[in-house]
């Protein structure tokens, strides 16, 4: 999900503009807006992601909905519609809402890689793969579809197809800690613990540190990699 950042004026102006943007949505549809004072689309969008990103789902999907309501056809509103209700738990809901959307645009790589997520979430991991396929056959440069396509991978047992994913993803020089992160696991269940370490290593200079919550994503795997690394490093580790 990308995030425009277009409150960089400080909490006081930020909070203006949220109540601006909540009066506007109260009373869009009982009157009209003036084109000129009515706040613009991406601004609504970038907003609703700015607030998924915060973890405040309720708020971020009633934007998404107002969305909707102005663009029934725009498949990039029902896409991100559906991958906060994922992050919210609501499985379901956010299934239908990434069909909907595939079905307004086919091409939408974005969406295949989002459902395929639903899918591995749901333990269905041969249609997760397929999603991805067609994410990336759509957009060979999706990162996340190769990392997501190279966990899958590893969760089915195909360790070197898992591998070749990331390596694939490193290429293109976005979100390289969590690909070492990920590699680096891959190795560690492969038994290959020298290779682990040194990928876990590497991606510990790139994840933010626990107390950064700019990048949720990035701390929880930061401290999911501890973990793996503590656990080659004890000198308890049993002989597997």
């Amino acid at each position: 999900m990308n995030i425009d950042s277009f409150l960089a004026s400080g909490d006081h102006q930020r909070n203006q503009y949220k109540k601006l943007i909540i009066n506007k949505i109260n009373n869009h549809q009982d009157q009209r807006t003036n084109d000129r004072t009515e706040l613009k689309d991406s601004h609504l969008r970038s907003y609703a992601l700015q607030l998924a990103q915060e973890e405040n789902y309720t708020e971020a999907i009633a934007l998404l909905n107002q969305l909707i309501f102005r663009h029934p056809y725009n498949a990039i509103d029902y896409n991100n519609r559906g991958l906060i209700y994922f992050q919210s738990g609501e499985m379901q809901k956010a299934f239908c809402d990434y069909n909907t959307a595939l079905k307004l645009n086919p091409y939408l790589a974005s969406a295949y890689n989002n459902r395929a997520n639903y899918y591995a979430a749901c333990g269905e991991l041969a249609l997760a793969v397929a999603d991805y396929d067609e994410a990336i056959n759509l957009n060979p440069s999706h990162v996340r579809a190769w990392i997501n396509r190279g966990i899958t991978l590893r969760d089915l047992g195909q360790y070197e197809e898992a591998i070749e994913n990331f390596e694939v993803a490193l290429l293109f020089g976005q979100l390289e800690g969590h690909i070492w992160a990920e590699r680096g696991r891959t190795y560690h269940l492969w038994g290959d613990w020298n290779c682990a370490i040194a990928d876990y290593r590497r991606a510990l200079t790139q994840l933010p540190p626990v107390n950064n919550s700019k990048d949720v994503t990035g701390y929880r795997l930061r401290l999911q990699l501890e973990n793996w690394l503590n656990d080659l490093l004890s000198p308890e580790r049993p002989n597997w």
